[in-house]
């Protein structure tokens, strides 16, 4: 499997997997990701290079979304003082589950976050979503605290407040990796 990074003929794509990611958490009785993604919003990650693709052949197995940039409200001043990078949209097909691709995906996001010169891949979950939260654990995750207050980028009310961080790490994924050297972050050491 090759990971690269997401283009806007992608869009579609990575809509219709959110979609299927919804209807499957539906079933397991969450609401997350209930509400639509806005279009834009992740087109605009995608022109800034923060979506990636993990392609089984011409079949589009998972993404995830890798940014120096966190959500307001969740991280105190002194945690954003810390070289970290920030998980989000993890998803995997349907079709592909099972294979321990996502956690395969968080090894490559926590190794780009490393040569990017981050000291922590961090990230949020949804705050009802326990199994989730299980699985972050379970992928060597330390939970920080819990955000229920405040407002999401969304507008909406803060659903996703579960945070968790673990150490960037060199690992091996056994991706063919075909994304550009990441960006060193502008504090790191």
């Amino acid at each position: 499997m090759k990971i690269c990074p997401a283009e806007p003929h992608d869009l579609a794509k990575l809509l219709a997997f959110r979609e299927e990611a919804a209807a499957w958490l539906s079933q397991l009785g969450t609401d997350q990701w209930q509400r639509p993604y806005p279009a834009d919003k992740l087109l605009a990650t995608i022109e800034a290079g923060e979506v990636f693709m993990l392609r089984d052949g011409h079949a589009t197995a998972a993404t995830v979304t890798l940014t120096p940039d966190a959500e307001e409200g969740l991280w105190t001043e002194e945690e954003l003082q810390e070289p970290c990078m920030f998980v989000n949209k993890l998803t995997v097909g349907r079709e592909h589950a099972g294979q321990n691709l996502g956690g395969r995906l968080l090894d490559w996001a926590g190794d780009r976050a490393h040569r990017a010169g981050a000291r922590w891949v961090r990230l949020d979950a949804w705050t009802t979503n326990e199994a989730l939260q299980h699985y972050y654990i379970a992928q060597g995750f330390k939970h920080v605290r819990t955000v229920n207050e405040g407002v999401a980028v969304n507008g909406g009310p803060r659903v996703s407040g579960w945070i968790a961080q673990r150490e960037a790490r060199p690992t091996a994924h056994d991706f063919h990796d075909l994304t550009p050297p990441p960006r060193r972050l502008r504090f790191a050491a």
